[in-house]
């Protein structure tokens, strides 16, 4: 028999999961609710009625959603409400740090981005991050005090048990949390997650996979990572460390991957390891917005590598399918917009997962693109601080 603590916990996710389907789809009815969530439909009445006396969601007679139902009355629809205060949305990439603030019910009110060495400078990247999250407060006209959590995304692997990072992938982040130390900073509880799982999430609230309840989040870049959304949740993992495909191997004589292992999927097909395939086809070397201008251009030599590195990554896909049985394969990162690269996994899912699987499955570009992690950091930080 489950624990009265376990239940509180559970009940406490599936809160969780309600206010993070408003914040990302506005104003829903609660069957509309019921099949976002996959959640029961007692489940969902018993905690619409709790958020409702807790004064975090309320009940709207807002028509401006369509009803769908026919000639009956329109459904009672359900809102969150809006405190005060606002929450942050922080995007740690390899080479970059992007941070977005926004107010309680999601809409984004000041946003920057810049280029940094984030691997090699993880107090000194924090301490800058910091310094934004406070100026963009202060551009949205929010003082410090109204900074409610902030959602963090970083581009390796979070313990759940000890909130550390891999360091061996950012080496100047070594003994950092990253969660407690920006929060040490701002004042204010943090929460961290890696970049594919928010990238999940963000799509799932705000994307393409709205409405769908099993997908599988590709994020390409600099890397490769899965964000696992099973019964319209997000899968973690035990140790939070699920969806790790960039770490399959495909090689016992590979390159040496950043992560200790040789032969990882990531040394085969990163942005670095393609950039330097194509470098001796071309006269200049190539950044990645060309790769994929070149690619849509209809480049043979680009479409050539693309397409393999697409081969390459369905087949580890492939096997996840198998075991997962998704509905949708949404790919994301800075590769996420090549035609070839998807039309590659395509073609290596059909091959390689099992036929009823490989035809129950769609393989989609992601819709928010390189905003991806800093809108799911956003969902992430207004589901926890409601909560």
């Amino acid at each position: 028999m489950a624990s009265s603590g376990a239940l509180e916990r559970l009940r406490a996710g599936n809160s969780r999961t309600v206010l993070g389907l408003l914040a990302g789809e506005g104003p829903m009815s609660r069957a509309d609710l019921v099949r976002a969530s996959g959640l029961s439909r007692t489940t969902v009445s018993s905690l619409v009625a709790d958020l409702i006396r807790t004064g975090q969601v309320s009940e709207t007679d807002d028509k401006a959603r369509p009803h769908k139902g026919g000639s009956g009355r329109p459904p009672v629809l359900v809102r969150l409400s809006a405190p005060a205060g606002g929450v942050a949305g922080v995007d740690i990439g390899h080479g970059h740090v992007r941070v977005a603030v926004s107010d309680r019910a999601g809409t984004i009110l000041a946003e920057e981005h810049a280029l940094v060495d984030v691997d090699s400078h993880g107090a000194e990247v924090l301490d800058r991050t910091a310094t934004t999250v406070r100026a963009l407060l202060a551009r949205s006209g929010l003082h410090d005090d109204e900074l409610q959590a902030v959602g963090m995304c970083v581009p390796a692997p979070v313990d759940r048990r000890s909130s550390r990072i891999r360091t061996g992938i950012m080496p100047g982040w070594q003994g950092l949390l990253p969660g407690e130390e920006l929060e040490r900073r701002l004042g204010v509880p943090v929460h961290a997650d890696n970049d594919a799982n928010l990238g999940a999430l963000a799509e799932l609230h705000h994307g393409i996979a709205r409405g769908r309840h099993d997908v599988v989040y590709l994020k390409i870049a600099s890397g490769v990572g899965a964000g696992i959304v099973l019964g319209g949740r997000l899968h973690r993992g035990t140790s939070g460390i699920a969806g790790e495909i960039g770490h399959v191997q495909v090689g016992e004589e590979g390159h040496v991957c950043r992560c200790g292992n040789r032969g990882c999927l990531e040394t085969r097909v990163s942005a670095a390891h393609l950039l330097e395939a194509l470098r001796p086809a071309y006269d200049e070397p190539l950044s990645i917005d060309q790769v994929i201008e070149l690619d849509r251009a209809g480049d043979p030599g680009v479409r050539r590598v693309l397409t393999d590195a697409g081969l390459t990554i369905g087949r580890a896909v492939a096997d996840l399918a198998n075991s997962l049985n998704p509905e949708l394969v949404v790919v994301g990162g800075t590769l996420g917009g090549s035609p070839s690269l998807i039309e590659g996994l395509r073609l290596s899912i059909d091959r390689y997962a099992q036929p009823d699987t490989a035809s129950s499955v769609e393989v989609v570009p992601g819709a928010l693109g390189v905003r991806s992690a800093v809108v799911g950091a956003v969902a992430l930080a207004i589901a926890r601080v409601a909560v």
